[in-house]
């Protein structure tokens, strides 16, 4: 590897003493050096600083190739920090790094929190939805916020997620010396006061949380009726076979509720649906599940559509799907790949029945019944059998 043009500095909070020699020698030895106002101040950049665009953008960084550059980032700039965001477009010994003390490091260290048993959040510019798939009984996190105002926000949301005993530490300034940690809980919280930066940890108390089994209740899900019902939505999900980083096609995704808990599983899921009130459904379910990073809706014919997503690894058809549409999954979809379909109308069972036969894999008939009144007494009442078919193509 050769000399690297790209040095990732990360900064202390308020203090460029506290850098320890290479950094500092990295810095007196840049031409261009990106960062905030403040780290440009603290390190005096004078006439070789350049403020960190807004919107922001690592386009100009890029373009200094070939000359001696330094970016400033606070804390570890691998751990939500700017590196990610710089590496992805460059090789492997064009950067080097030089990183401080994460925010993350601070505040486990003033609470006495091991970090190996705490999740770290960047919600910078996130929303605070996607923490609730971390929400469980007596976990704890630690989150980076976006300003002064976002610790009350926060509170309130666990507040109304069923948390509004959490404790929560809110951390300003950690590192400098205006580190300040006050401590309150969630409900309680009525702090006006709070500087920026800030991260804030919450200890949550029991109670809390979404199952982590599949098959979360159906009144979690926005939905017009057309839903994979609960006991059903479990058995596919474990045909699916969900891991971390794979890529669901959910075609005929009706409410979403199979893409949401594939996601919620650690996957990314890509949803189609003909219809656009019920396309709606996913997006509103996506977002209230913070999702919307995760799962991508597309309203249409999907045989139209599936042509230029992502290679899935997994494949669910809920509304039982077409010959042509079929084709065009066995076409299209990579050698390995998952396929679940499900259906309740006696030509879906033909059809899947047929394809079961030309192509092996599981046929499984899911036969129901709950108890509901009848007359003074209770009897059972039977739902539409499913037929599932999995397949591995």
């Amino acid at each position: 590897m050769g000399d690297p043009w790209l040095s990732i500095v990360g900064m202390p909070h308020d203090s460029a003493a506290q850098l320890p020699p290479a950094s500092r020698a990295a810095i007196d030895a840049a031409e261009v050096i990106f960062g905030g106002p403040r780290h440009l101040d603290l390190v005096n950049a004078g006439g070789r600083g350049a403020p960190w665009p807004v919107p922001f953008s690592v386009g100009p960084v890029l373009a200094a190739k070939g000359r001696r550059v330094v970016v400033l980032a606070s804390g570890d700039p691998f751990w939500f920090g700017a590196g990610g965001s710089l590496s992805a477009h460059l090789d492997p010994g064009e950067w080097c790094v030089l990183p401080a003390p994460s925010t993350f490091s601070w505040v486990a260290g003033a609470l006495g929190w091991r970090l190996e048993d705490v999740t770290c959040h960047g919600l910078h510019a996130a929303p605070l939805a996607q923490l609730r798939a971390v929400l469980a009984p007596e976990a704890r996190f630690i989150c980076l916020l976006r300003d002064g105002a976002a610790p009350a926000e926060l509170a309130q949301w666990l507040t109304q997620e069923g948390a509004g005993q959490a404790r929560i530490h809110v951390c300003e300034r950690m590192g400098g010396a205006e580190q300040r940690v006050r401590e309150t809980t969630a409900q309680a919280y009525d702090l006006t006061d709070v500087a920026d930066p800030v991260a804030v940890a919450v200890a949550l108390p029991a109670g809390v949380g979404l199952p982590r089994s599949c098959g979360l209740p159906d009144d979690l899900f926005d939905h017009d009726g057309q839903i994979t019902k609960r006991p059903v939505r479990a058995l596919t999900l474990s045909a699916l076979a969900p891991r971390p980083g794979e890529v669901l096609w959910d075609v005929g995704a009706g409410s979403g509720s199979i893409s949401v808990e594939w996601c919620l599983a650690g996957g990314l899921a890509v949803a189609f649906e003909q219809h656009e009130a019920r396309a709606d459904n996913i997006i509103r379910n996506a977002s209230q599940f913070g999702l919307s990073h995760r799962l991508t809706v597309h309203h249409g014919d999907a045989r139209a559509l599936i042509a230029d997503r992502p290679a899935p690894d997994a494949v669910f058809v809920g509304g039982g799907g077409s010959d042509a549409l079929f084709g065009a999954l066995f076409d299209i979809s990579p050698r390995g790949t998952r396929l679940v379909a499900n259906g309740v109308t006696l030509e879906t069972e033909a059809r899947l029945a047929r394809l079961h036969g030309e192509r092996g894999g599981s046929l499984l008939r899911i036969e129901l019944a709950e108890a509901a009144p009848l007359g003074r007494l209770r009897g059972w009442q039977a739902a539409r059998p499913v037929v599932q078919w999995s397949v591995v193509l």
